[in-house]
């Protein structure tokens, strides 16, 4: 995590590679790259990670539902540090993505109704959980959930939020700084339209962020 802040930063949806260079010159801790074909952020078959992205910022490769074998297979040819699962993945294909030496990001959706014991049978499985508002997609929602659910979650695996995080809401972080949070997943949020992100929005994001 940037040390420089309390709290990490995710920007995800990346995908132009312009684009990435620009957010990645605002040193955020983690970059997220979906690779769901079915995704309006879908970074292609083709993709190629930048060569002059900086060592420190961490690359998440995003997946929903997908093989083991097709994962592993896009994380070395990509270059990806974590993978992100966004479906019904289990723990043991947690487990075994992990076995490979892939550190792993799972991804729960969160309403009102949501139980959080779901998350236990995954505590032994990643390195981090992410809280997503419950939506019609796999994230990009741009809606954030009743934060107040968190309270609920008691289990030791810092999380990433996510879910319509902008520069209007964000101050509203403060509200859960006590819990174990890691750090902020950031995407519709900021973006100009589905893979690209304003750079006005995000610096508004972060300077607003300073002040929580």
């Amino acid at each position: 995590m940037n040390t420089r802040r309390d709290i990490g930063i995710k920007i995800c949806g990346m995908r132009d590679p312009d684009n990435i260079a620009q957010v990645a010159s605002f040193d955020p801790d983690y970059l997220g790259f979906i690779a769901y074909p079915d995704s309006p952020r879908f970074i292609g078959d083709d993709f190629r990670m930048p060569a002059t992205l900086a060592p420190s910022i961490q690359r998440v490769g995003v997946f929903v539902n997908d093989t083991t074998e097709n994962i592993l297979q896009k994380t070395r040819t990509i270059g990806f540090n974590y993978v992100q699962l966004h479906g019904k993945e289990t723990p043991d294909q947690c487990l075994e993505l992990k076995d490979h030496g892939i550190r792993v990001i799972k991804v729960f959706s969160v309403d009102d109704a949501f139980d959080f014991a779901s998350t236990k049978p995954f505590v032994s499985a990643v390195d981090y959980f992410l809280f997503d508002t419950k939506g019609q997609y796999f994230g990009g929602n741009a809606k954030t959930f009743n934060w107040e659910v968190l309270n609920q979650y008691d289990q030791e695996v810092p999380f990433f939020l996510s879910g319509g995080l902008s520069a209007e809401n964000v101050a509203h972080v403060s509200s859960i700084k006590g819990m174990n949070i890691h750090a902020l997943d950031i995407n519709s949020g900021v973006e100009e339209r589905p893979g690209m992100k304003s750079t006005e929005k995000l610096k508004a994001l972060l300077t607003n962020l300073r002040f929580v």
